[in-house]
């Protein structure tokens, strides 16, 4: 009589992972563009699918990918057999030869199809930059072509350490990921522009969408290339412009009629709404029009700030007071410096003044008591002190222009919609934030600088998955009027589920397995409930790839 043996393989959120990545044909792009080498034990694309499902469950550096993997094919504390397949030199190999195939073909191929299977919206397109940080010397570069880690501006406020800059493109619907370049760690934003619109023109086929994105596409070069090829654009003027001086000149003398465009609640304090208005004054110099916005809440924000900045200038000048006439503080030029640095932004909400004091002593010439014949000699000595006092007019004149923001573009949206499309920004630096954090973008355990070029594109293929996975979850939410899901820790509510809280959610999941004489004969998902269910459903999957899983589902291949 043959003995049962009962086992269990890790399931948790895999099975959606890999149901969106067989929506997006991803395994059949893979083996189109890499061929599989004749001596390999397994295909090229079930190891790139596999790097791209670790990347979103848990991410991993190639060298602990093995042991992670070997949980969902082998068996929770088996020892790993079929897992050594993913060593890392298997996936170093394959990286490399997915470096030398053709990546832009199949990142518009899995764009395509992504836009094609979840019916996204290409009307607005976001952009913007980041860099991304590496340790370690990176000498060497295999060609050319391949991206330079550089040092260069570091957004991790990392200056001593190589990077690379990342642009990432998303749509408005959904916030998903439509492509991304990388550029050489020396690269400045507003360079990126222009070849990342023509990028997005050829591969939706058309240029009347409209291209929102920071400050730094403000550059007249840049806005007059987009609207001469018949491109749309919606960006912020910076602050330095002409502009912007001449918008704040004219409230300091006049009334403006500010337009209400909307209202919306304020994420961060529960109850109190957010009033968006808009006024449209004279156009750009180049034509364009240009949109003043304020935010009630950056009205708040912008006074909060200066006044804690005001503060810490009076509290660090009273300092500064008692420091005078000593050490690196004797001379005027000195304090004048150390003042500078003090009042370095409120400079202007302040009226500071260095007042020298002079003080002539006599002294005696040579020993002995004085007389009738003692000759003296005089010592002037310089000493100072500062005056100061905050300027009243200066920052009532200052306090005008809180919560004021200048847009410009050449759309013909009214101000309301061309402020709402802007506003849309924020959700890519939060698509930036998931890339370095979520997702936990770790190439600096590479050695090689294409292998680092190679792997981000897998990671923006993970990161168009969860982006899609949040869209869907929301989107059918909202068509379904469920207003908020039970799936955080202890139950709790939430209105916005995001992939972190939805691998906690089915982090129980797993499937147990009976063999017997080597079979198995019988398999069974444990740990989903009907509330599992609901969720898997909101994500536009079916029930079965969790109720007819059997061992081997995790293969991708078709």
């Amino acid at each position: 009589m043959n003995l049962l043996d009962a086992s269990a393989k890790r399931t948790d959120v895999f099975p959606i992972v890999k149901h969106y990545i067989d929506a997006l044909e991803l395994y059949p792009m893979f083996e189109k563009h890499i061929p599989k080498p004749l001596n390999s034990l397994i295909e090229p694309g079930q190891v790139l699918c596999m790097i791209v499902a670790n990347i979103i469950c848990s991410s991993k550096p190639f060298y602990k990918i093995e042991e992670w993997v070997a949980d969902y094919i082998d068996g929770i504390g088996e020892y790993p057999v079929n897992a050594k397949l993913y060593n890392d030199d298997q996936l170093g190999r394959t990286v490399d030869r997915l470096y030398h195939a053709d990546r832009h073909t199949m990142m518009t191929e899995a764009v395509a199809n992504a836009i094609r299977v979840y019916n996204l919206e290409t009307k607005a397109i976001h952009n913007d930059s980041t860099s991304i940080t590496f340790t370690g010397a990176y000498n060497g570069c295999c060609d050319e072509n391949t991206v330079k880690l550089t040092q260069g501006f570091n957004k991790d406020h990392r200056p001593d350490c190589k990077q690379i800059v990342f642009g990432l493109n998303i749509t408005e619907d959904g916030h998903v990921p439509l492509g991304f370049k990388l550029f050489d760690g020396n690269t400045t934003d507003d360079t990126t522009h222009i070849p990342n619109w023509e990028g997005l023109r050829e591969f939706l086929d058309k240029a009347d969408f409209i291209y929102a994105a920071d400050c730094k596409l403000c550059s007249a070069d840049n806005l007059a290339y987009i609207a001469g090829s018949g491109g749309m654009f919606i960006t912020l003027i910076p602050k330095n412009r002409k502009e912007v001086k001449e918008f704040y000149e004219y409230l300091g003398d006049n009334d403006v009629e500010w337009e209400i465009a909307y209202t919306t609640e304020n994420s961060r304090k529960k109850g109190q709404m957010i009033v968006y208005s808009t006024y449209e004054g004279g156009k750009s110099s180049a034509g364009y029009r240009i949109i003043w916005a304020h935010s009630s809440s950056k009205a708040d924000q912008d006074k909060i700030r200066r006044e804690r900045k005001i503060e810490k200038v009076i509290e660090n000048l009273k300092l500064l007071g008692t420091k005078l006439n000593r050490y690196n503080l004797k001379t005027e030029e000195q304090i004048e410096t150390a003042v500078k640095k003090i009042c370095k932004g409120a400079g202007d909400l302040f009226q500071v003044k260095i007042v020298e004091e002079k003080k002539v002593e006599k002294l005696r010439i040579g020993p002995g008591r004085p007389g009738p014949n003692t000759k003296y000699k005089e010592i002037e000595s310089v000493s100072y002190r500062i005056e100061w006092s905050p300027d009243n007019e200066a920052i009532e004149r200052k306090s005008e222009t809180d919560g004021i923001f200048p847009l410009i573009t050449n759309t013909t949206l009214e101000a309301a919609e061309v402020l709402k499309t802007y506003k849309k920004q924020p959700f890519l630096e939060k698509r930036m934030y998931t890339t370095k954090s979520i997702l936990e973008v770790a190439p600096v355990f590479l050695k090689l600088p294409r292998r680092i070029e190679t792997v981000m594109f897998l990671y923006f293929l993970a990161l168009m998955i969860v982006s899609l996975i949040e869209r869907n979850i929301r989107k059918n939410m909202e068509r379904k009027k469920i207003d908020q899901l039970p799936i955080l820790p202890q139950g709790m509510n939430t209105k916005h589920p995001t992939w972190n809280n939805l691998t906690y959610f089915f982090r129980n999941v797993y499937l147990s397995l009976i063999a017997s004489g080597g079979k198995i004969i019988k398999t069974a998902v444990k740990g989903m409930t009907s509330l599992h269910y609901l969720v898997v459903q909101l994500l536009e999957a079916p029930n079965s790839i969790y109720e007819k899983l059997k061992d081997g589902w995790w293969q991708f291949a078709t």
